[in-house]
C-alpha cells in the first residue's frame, strides 16, 4: 500500500513540475508581451500559481494522511490537477495564438 501512495505522489509531483516549468516559459513570453496584454496576462499567470497552490496542498495532504484514508483523497486531488492542467493548456494556447 505505501508503494502505491509513494507512486501516486511521484506522478502527481511530476505533473506539477512539469506544468510549473511551462509556467516559467509563459511568464517569460508574458515579460516580452506589450503592456495591455502584459496586465491581462499577469493576472491569468496568477489565477494559475494559485491552482497550482491548490494541488501542492492536495498533495500534502495525501502525503500526511493515514495509510487507510489516502486513497479516499485520490479523486479530490484528481479534479484540483486536472482543472490546473486544463487552466494550463488553454493558457497556454491562448499565449501561442498572440
Amino acid at each position: 500500500m505505501m508503494a502505491k501512495r509513494e507512486a501516486y505522489i511521484a506522478s502527481i509531483k511530476a505533473q506539477l513540475d512539469e506544468l510549473n516549468l511551462s509556467m516559467t516559459e509563459m511568464e517569460e513570453r508574458i515579460a516580452a508581451s506589450k503592456e495591455v496584454l502584459h496586465e491581462q496576462y499577469t493576472k491569468e499567470m496568477q489565477k494559475l500559481h494559485a491552482q497550482a497552490q491548490q494541488v501542492r496542498e492536495k498533495l500534502d495532504e495525501i502525503k500526511s494522511a493515514s495509510e487507510s484514508n489516502w486513497e479516499s483523497m485520490i479523486a479530490t486531488t484528481e479534479k484540483v490537477r486536472d482543472a490546473f492542467v486544463n487552466s494550463c493548456h488553454y493558457f497556454k494556447a491562448q499565449l501561442q495564438d498572440k
